[in-house]
Order: structure tokens, then C-alpha cells, then sequence
């Protein structure tokens, strides 16, 4: 998630790592509901648009002490999105402080090797629509 100050949001999981927004599909849920539900639910932010949806991953989940928990692996979808909304007011008590981080440090802030890993692989595309972006203001 881009945000109107081309800051990136990062969300703290249990308060003691830090990811990108993504969550768990629900029964009955397509990627575009989750998105919705995980945005809101860990940012607060209900308005914003999605401009790609990224390959998927799959990592196993954080635990609850920050570190690697492999009594689940996930699959991670991920997508880059924009919003107008300067404040971020996370709903779940999973994920209770979520950030604006500037693109070039939020690799260094994430918790989990895959998801330094994904975002370090498309940084430089992040970059690139971030400077498009300001281009067209």
C-alpha cells in the first residue's frame, strides 16, 4: 500500500515483527474480498485502489514470538495499491500498530527472509510508479 506521502504501510503482527499487509482467506472469500478485509482490518483504511496483483509465494507463517512457525505454510498474494488516506488506524488487535515507511527502508524493517525477499525483487518497480505518480500531479 502506497500512501499519499509515497510512504509504504507495514503492519506489526502480535508486536513483535513487521510485514506487509496479507492475511487469510476466508470460507467462501475471493483474493479481492480478502484484499478489502486485510487492508481495513490491519491499516484502516477502506479507500484505496489496486493497480497490480504480484505472483504469489509461499513462506510459513510468523509466530508469535517473531519468529518462523512451521505448523502452517501460507500462500502469499500480494499487490501493489495506492490510497488517498494519510492515517492509519489498524482494527485488529493481531496487528496492533501499523506504519508509513519509506520504500527504500522497508526491507530492512521486515521480519520474515520471503517477504524481504519479494519486496526487495520488486522495489525498484515500486520506485519507478512512485516517480510516474509524481510526474502526474
Amino acid at each position: 500500500m502506497i500512501g499519499p506521502n509515497d510512504k509504504i504501510a507495514v503492519v506489526s503482527q502480535h508486536g513483535t515483527s513487521w510485514s506487509l499487509v496479507k492475511g487469510t482467506l476466508e470460507k467462501g472469500e475471493d483474493k479481492e474480498s480478502a484484499l478489502k478485509r486485510e487492508v481495513e482490518e490491519e491499516t484502516g483504511i477502506t479507500n484505496f485502489r489496486t493497480i497490480k496483483q504480484y505472483p504469489s509465494y509461499d513462506r510459513y507463517i510468523i509466530g508469535k514470538d517473531g519468529g518462523e512457525d512451521k505448523s502452517m505454510l501460507k500462500t502469499i498474494s500480494m499487490f501493489l495499491c495506492v490510497t488517498p488516506e494519510p492515517e492509519l488506524l489498524p482494527q485488529d488487535p493481531e496487528n496492533p500498530e501499523a506504519r508509513w515507511i519509506d520504500p527504500l527502508e522497508v526491507g530492512r524493517l521486515l521480519t520474515h527472509a520471503k517477504d524481504k525477499a519479494f519486496y526487495n525483487g520488486v522495489l525498484e518497480e515500486v520506485l519507478d510508479f512512485i516517480k510516474s505518480r509524481a510526474g502526474n500531479t
